[in-house]
């Protein structure tokens, strides 16, 4: 016979227990029974109830037990009652969730809302939960009063619908966003507000400032506006400056923002006297020189940060990785300011293991080849920033990064773990392509940077087009031997139709092969040294220029030439593709030695500068130039017409053809069309660009946008050598380099500033697989 033992626990608002005892004696449980379950699983129930068969239980134990098992959030309702020694529990579950609905947004996405829901547990086919739905109400209209939408409105409703199941749907009316009509600073005397509003990334309403969203509050943006107000002050002097009190207020329509700022500025102060105390480590003066601050200046807490950090890298230099360097003022009633730097070296540190990460091509020991901080030596932050930098200088690599971390359980020992993100470093290709200085190209190519992984330079390749037949092999090796000394070769066979290429009419054939060593003077500068040999053979074309006819007719067509060639380098960019900061010099010759049947040079100089005009580096100068100079020497008093310089086009005066400027060929008596380019032995061009960040794009590392004005011209002293200013060429344009998966991509749009007649101008100009 079943008696009610007790009665119903429900949850409404609270766990309730209304107990109506029959018996209140104890009785030992012989059996559970579970009734009125559809989805939980009676395993379930078991588990969260804490009374099991075999126990004696009494009135208040099961009372705790019935709300135990309520807390699990399965059941609406939940009654107990006893047949003899069995206790059966008569159970109601909640709703499980049929569908969710969401209208309205548009300024958050769906998805973004439905996740928030999923991580809340209000999903499809879960539990419904009121309560919880009520508090995402809140949480959402949150978000939108953080996006300045105060008047916005989200109304949720659950459908009761057959089986014990419910539909939700949440109703969202965005509003408008609040603009802010008045920013009011109080208390400033030092500073006008237009100074002090100048600073803030909001502003009040306007044309831009709408367009910008400038003019939506955000408590973020506000936060971030006054610490730049407090640093202003506190760079110029005000130490006991503060903020007292920020006010925002709604207008009753929430669609207008107000904000009260209240500021003491405080006085200024200058700087009396400024101190070193700890343990001083490095020589006393050797710190000094390192201090940005001296008695008599304002006082500028941006200063005395830096000089701490100029210190703290001072002595992380000498090991003290974890050198602690505190700058304290103190004030005076004078107004005046006494700045001490308490220095606390801590242990010296030293570094236990160089760990790589990221690296799935590139070999561990090609990266510690570079690697200038060794393990066990001291933990330098030099040794370890400037390994980080040969790593960037690579060209291997779109990023790298550097983490110096403690050893667990010791205090003096460091790992210095690199994580790295390889990037495209060549390309393999078999392709029918197009150029627009060669036409039509079949080809086969090559050409890896860091074969397999390896660091070596390898390229092989035969390409076929309207004016190259050619077919070479290269192999560099950066460390032929373990001091970076390096060693290479190449070997080439290439015939030329310069008349294809819209150059003076001719056809050149050249066979050779180079050896190359360089050779590190310090960790950035390198000396390079080689020789050579070259085979060339000169053809005749249709309407051959006058002076090719007239170098055969003097000097044969056939020449073999042995040469010695040099090079110093010395550079500072911070990476080896698209590098933001630094700059490079190199000076090179080119020589074909006594014993050749030519004997001449070739001279160049060339330069690269990068000045980043942001602390990111989105926003950089770029300024190159590059001069070229050959001659002949010995009983020869010309170079080869086939060596001379040709400028114009893609990476060198940009908007004009390739090859197309410089002097220009003399017709046949029997050629009547425009004089061909010619080029010359003297060679100057530069180039000015403002690196911009690519619109659209987030990866600034492999991909570049730049402003540019490009200028140069060829000229040739054998013919009267009168570089005049005015001959110089010059273009302004829009320039794209993209490191691509099969090469890197270059292409510009540019416009001649000062065409003359005859000049070929270029608008748009690309280039694919050419190192930028």
């Amino acid at each position: 016979m079943r008696r009610t033992f007790f009665g119903t626990v429900t949850g409404l608002a609270f766990a309730v227990l209304n107990l109506q005892a029959v018996h209140a004696d104890e009785f030992v449980v012989s059996d559970i029974e579970v009734e009125g379950l559809q989805r939980v699983s009676a395993g379930t129930v078991f588990s969260a109830f804490p009374v099991g068969i075999g126990e004696a239980v009494d009135e208040a134990l099961l009372a705790d037990a019935i709300k135990t098992l309520f807390r699990s959030g399965l059941f609406t309702d939940i009654e107990a009652s006893r047949d003899e020694g069995v206790l059966i529990l008569t159970v109601k579950e909640r709703p499980s969730i049929s569908s969710i609905d969401i209208e309205g947004n548009k300024n958050i996405e769906t998805s973004m809302l439905r996740d928030a829901l999923s991580n809340a547990g209000m999903d499809e086919g879960q539990v419904f939960r009121r309560a919880t739905l009520e508090r995402l109400e809140l949480e959402i209209l949150r978000s939108y009063v953080s996006q300045g939408r105060y008047n916005a409105r989200v109304k949720a409703t659950a459908t009761e619908l057959p089986r014990n199941r419910v539909a939700i749907k949440l109703d969202i009316n965005e509003g408008d966003v609040a603009a802010i009509q008045h920013i009011n600073i109080v208390g400033n005397a030092a500073f006008s507000d237009d100074e002090l509003l100048g600073l803030f990334e909001l502003r009040t309403s306007g044309f831009w400032a709408s367009l910008t969203s400038k003019d939506k509050y955000a408590r973020e943006r506000l936060s971030g506006d006054l610490e730049k107000l407090r640093s202003y002050y506190l760079d110029r002097g005000y130490i006991d400056f503060t903020v007292e009190s920020s006010q925002v207020s709604i207008s009753p329509d929430k669609k207008d923002v107000f904000i009260a700022i209240a500021i003491n500025e405080g006085p200024q102060y200058t700087i009396s006297d400024v101190q070193l105390r700890g343990n001083l480590i490095v020589d006393e003066q050797e710190l000094r020189d390192l201090i940005r601050i001296e008695a008599g200046d304002t006082f500028s807490r941006a200063r005395m940060v830096s000089t701490s950090e100029l210190i703290s890298r001072r002595l992380g230099t000498e090991g003290y990785a974890f050198a602690n360097v505190n700058a304290i003022p103190e004030t005076r009633d004078d107004h005046t300011a006494t700045v001490t730097f308490y220095l606390e070296p801590g242990k010296r540190a030293y570094v236990r293991r160089v760990n790589f990460r990221g690296n799935v091509s590139t070999r561990d020991d090609v990266l510690r080849q570079e690697m200038t901080q060794m393990e066990g030596g001291v933990a330098s932050t030099d040794r370890i920033e400037f390994s980080k930098t040969r790593l960037e200088r690579l060209g291997f690599f779109k990023s790298v990064d550097v983490q110096t971390q403690p050893v667990p359980g010791t205090d003096d020992l460091v790992d210095v773990n690199y994580t790295v993100e390889e990037q495209p470093t060549g390309s393999l290709s078999a392709s029918i392509g197009f150029s627009q200085t060669s036409g039509v190209i079949l080809g086969a190519n090559i050409s890896e940077n860091n074969f397999f992984g390896s660091g070596k330079r390898v390229s092989i390749g035969a390409n076929v087009s309207d004016s190259v037949k050619s077919a070479n092999f290269s192999y560099l090796n950066p460390y032929y031997t373990v001091d970076g000394v390096s060693r290479g070769f190449s070997v080439f066979a290439r015939e030329t139709d310069f008349e294809a290429q819209d150059i003076s009419s001719y056809l050149l054939d050249e066979y050779g092969g180079r050896l190359t060593f360089g050779y590190p003077i310090d960790n950035i500068t390198r000396l390079n040294f080689g020789t050579g040999y070259t085979l060339s053979k000169v053809k005749t074309g249709q309407f051959t220029a006058q002076e090719v006819e007239d170098f055969i007719a003097d000097e044969g067509n056939s020449f073999n030439n042995y040469f010695l060639f040099g090079s110093w380098r010395r550079s500072t960019l911070n990476r080896g593709v698209l590098p933001t900061q630094g700059f490079s010099h190199s000076l090179s010759a080119d020589v074909a030695v006594p014993g050749s049947d030519l004997t001449y040079y070739k001279l160049s100089h060339r330069t690269d500068f990068y000045q980043p005009l942001n602390t990111n580096h989105s926003w950089v100068l770029r300024a190159r130039t590059e001069i070229g100079y050959g001659d002949g020497y010995g009983d020869r008093d010309v170079m080869p017409f086939y060596e001379h310089y040709f400028a114009g086009g893609y990476g060198s005066v940009r908007g004009f053809e390739a090859n197309s400027l410089g002097p220009r060929a003399t017709n046949s008596e029997f050629d009547l069309s425009e004089p061909d380019p010619f080029g010359g032995n003297l060679l100057t061009e530069g180039s000015l660009e403002l690196i911009f960040p690519t619109p659209f794009a987030g990866d600034s590392r492999s991909m570049r946008t730049a402003f540019f004005l490009d200028a140069g011209q060829v000229f040739d002293s054998d013919r009267g050598f009168d570089p005049a200013v005015e001959e110089i060429r010059a273009s302004v344009g829009v320039g794209f380099q993209w490191i691509t998966a099969v090469g890197p991509l270059a292409f510009s749009l540019a416009k001649p500033l000062n065409k003359k007649s005859g000049d070929r101008a270029q608008v748009f100009q690309f280039s694919l697989g050419q190192s930028f």
